[in-house]
C-alpha cells in the first residue's frame, strides 16, 4: 500500500509551539510529512539567527518529546536558490516523493500548484503570538519567549546562548544609525 506523503517548508527560526501544532494536524491526514528546513544557508542574522542544523535538532526533539514516532517524518534543510521557475523541482530532488503540498505561503501554493500537486493550506494557531517574528522579539527584550516554543527549543537556544546570539545581532553599529 502506497504511503501518503506530505510536504511542509518553513524556516523555523526558531521551532515554535505553531510548527508543532500544524505539524501534528498534518499527520492526522498523512500517513508521513517532509519537514523542509527552507533558507538552510542563512544564519546569524535578526531575521534568521540559527543554522539549518540548530533548527533540525529543535524540531527532531521537540517531536521526539511529544512522542510522534521518527519513523513518519523526515527533516530536510533546504537551501534557497532563488530561481522561481526551478524550484519546485530543486524541492524534489532533495526529498522523498509526496503528493500533498501544506503551506500559507502564496508563492509556494501557485508554484507546486502549477506543477500539478495538491496544495492544502495548514491550520494556523494562535498565528498573533505563535510566530518567529514574536518568539525572536521576545528574546532580544527580554520578554517571556520560553512558553510560545517547544522545551527543545528552549534547551538548544540556551546551550549554544542562541539568546546573546540575538541580542548582539540587534545591536547596530554606528555607521548603521
Amino acid at each position: 500500500m502506497k504511503k501518503l506523503r506530505g510536504i511542509l517548508i518553513g524556516r523555523m527560526q526558531p521551532v515554535h509551539n505553531g510548527h508543532i501544532q500544524v505539524i501534528e494536524s498534518i499527520l492526522d491526514e498523512v500517513d508521513e510529512i517532509i519537514i523542509g528546513i527552507g533558507s538552510a544557508q542563512l544564519s546569524h542574522s535578526l531575521k534568521d539567527p540559527f543554522t539549518a542544523g540548530e533548527r533540525v535538532v529543535m524540531m527532531n526533539q521537540a517531536l521526539a518529546d511529544i512522542g510522534v514516532d521518527s519513523s513518519r517524518y523526515y527533516i530536510i534543510p533546504m537551501q534557497d536558490i532563488n530561481f522561481n521557475a526551478l524550484w519546485v523541482s530543486h524541492v524534489k530532488i532533495l526529498t522523498p516523493p509526496f503528493s500533498v503540498v501544506y503551506s500559507g505561503n502564496p508563492l509556494v501554493k501557485q508554484l507546486f500548484a502549477e506543477e500539478g500537486y495538491e496544495v492544502k493550506q495548514p491550520p494556523l494557531y494562535d498565528r498573533l503570538h505563535l510566530s518567529g517574528t514574536e518568539v525572536r522579539n521576545r528574546i532580544i527584550e527580554d520578554k517571556n519567549w520560553q512558553e510560545l516554543v517547544p522545551d527543545a527549543t528552549v534547551k538548544l537556544i540556551n546551550e549554544i546562548n542562541g539568546d546573546k546570539r540575538l541580542k548582539n545581532l540587534s545591536i547596530k553599529e554606528i555607521s548603521e544609525i
